[in-house]
């Protein structure tokens, strides 16, 4: 018997149907975040987890084990949803053609989703179609770093074109032996830039639904440390014509790829003019902020936006909201038991993923809303040093 028989044969009336089934391969901290926004909105949201404690099911979303590598696990899991989404980088773009031909709805559909999957490639198309981005070359022996440093000099920055991610796959390169010793063990070649003087690293939030609609959120600034976004400031202590124009490229970009959902477009803010650096194609670190801080929080405008529902608000709730990541500390402290602690720093707004405390790791994040930018990072900070974690050493 069925739990619906079940109920009917009690005399109870079963509840209602979902307005919308959506599936989000991963289970990570943002599919965790994405669940509560699905609740409100009275969304059933299904998660493909590779691992039983990853943080979305630990929170008790429904869930179906299996790994983004395997088509079957893919296809079977898509055939119970309305559409499929995403909250990492990781499903491989054949399985995701499949998928498509065979009638399943993905969001963003694939020649989208492979923006963010390819380094290289959306470097490519964005200079294609004009788009200013940071000079860069590909690199596959030391007969190619020699002619990029002939063009921009020492150091350079190196890039795996596909997988990194919060610092990995990313080096700075000051002579040739660190870049041969590269080659060893990535064959398949790397991602050259210069090493730019960087003055602001920005981002905007686009959501672009499945009906076409379009919105954006405030420019923001990203703070980064060793490659990971440490804190988030918004809006970005920027000019209003910088600002203005971020969120122009962010909302242009999103149009030409055809993306669906909300992506993240991040740029560097340079004496010479705004350059997009990379494309995020599912929530993103960088929205965080917007759960507490915009009328809309982003993981809600990517459920309205992948069924072509209206997008929603994405003015800030206040004049200043900041953002910093719980990042996990060399003596392994669980951010769960410094809790209490942390509740006492007035108008933090705290986030735990449940995820096993280790050096370097994500592990929550505090937001703090107020009237000026220092005052309300400074908050958000506190909390975050009381729960084990410190974003600004």
């Amino acid at each position: 018997m069925t739990p619906t028989t079940q109920l009917a044969a009690s005399g109870v009336k079963p509840p209602p149907p979902p307005s919308a089934v959506v599936g989000m391969v991963g289970g990570g901290q943002l599919a965790r975040m994405t669940a509560q926004a699905a609740i409100s909105l009275g969304i059933e949201l299904r998660i493909l987890s590779a691992e039983a404690n990853d943080p979305a099911v630990t929170a008790g979303a429904k869930h179906v084990l299996g790994s983004p590598h395997d088509l079957n696990a893919l296809q079977h899991f898509a055939a119970g949803c309305d559409v499929v989404t995403y909250d990492h980088e990781h499903v491989p773009f054949q399985h995701q053609q499949v998928l498509h031909q065979t009638g399943s709805r993905l969001a963003p559909p694939p020649e989208a989703a492979l923006f963010g999957q390819d380094k290289l490639h959306a470097r490519r198309v964005m200079t294609a179609s004009e788009f200013p981005v940071p000079p860069f070359g590909y690199a596959r022996s030391a007969a190619d770093i020699d002619r990029f440093v002939a063009d921009h000099g020492w150091p350079l920055i190196a890039k795996t074109p596909r997988g990194g991610y919060d610092g990995r796959g990313v080096w700075t390169l000051r002579d040739m032996a660190p870049a041969q010793q590269l080659f060893a063990t990535h064959s398949e070649g790397v991602l050259l830039e210069p090493q730019l003087d960087i003055r602001t690293e920005i981002a905007v939030l686009v959501g672009r639904s499945a009906a076409g609609e379009t919105s954006s959120y405030p420019a923001v600034e990203t703070v980064q440390r060793d490659g990971m976004c440490r804190e988030i400031l918004a809006p970005a202590p920027v000019p209003g014509d910088v600002a203005a124009q971020a969120r122009q490229l962010a909302l242009s970009l999103a149009t030409r790829i055809g993306a669906v959902g909300v992506i993240a477009v991040e740029m560097f803010h340079t004496n010479g003019g705004l350059l997009v650096n990379e494309v995020a194609l599912r929530p993103h670190n960088s929205g965080h902020y917007t759960i507490e801080g915009a009328s809309t929080s982003r993981f809600e405008a990517h459920l309205r936006a992948v069924l072509g529902w209206p997008l929603g608000e994405t003015t800030l709730t206040a004049p200043a909201v900041a953002t910093v990541n719980v990042i996990g500390a060399r003596s392994a402290v669980d951010p769960a038991g410094q809790l209490p602690a942390a509740l006492v720093v007035p108008g933090a707004h705290i986030h735990l993923y449940r995820k096993e405390p280790r050096p370097g790791r994500k592990l929550g994040h505090v937001t703090a809303l107020g009237d000026t930018l220092p005052e309300t990072l400074q908050r958000a900070r506190r909390a975050a040093a009381l729960l084990g974690g410190s974003s600004h050493e």
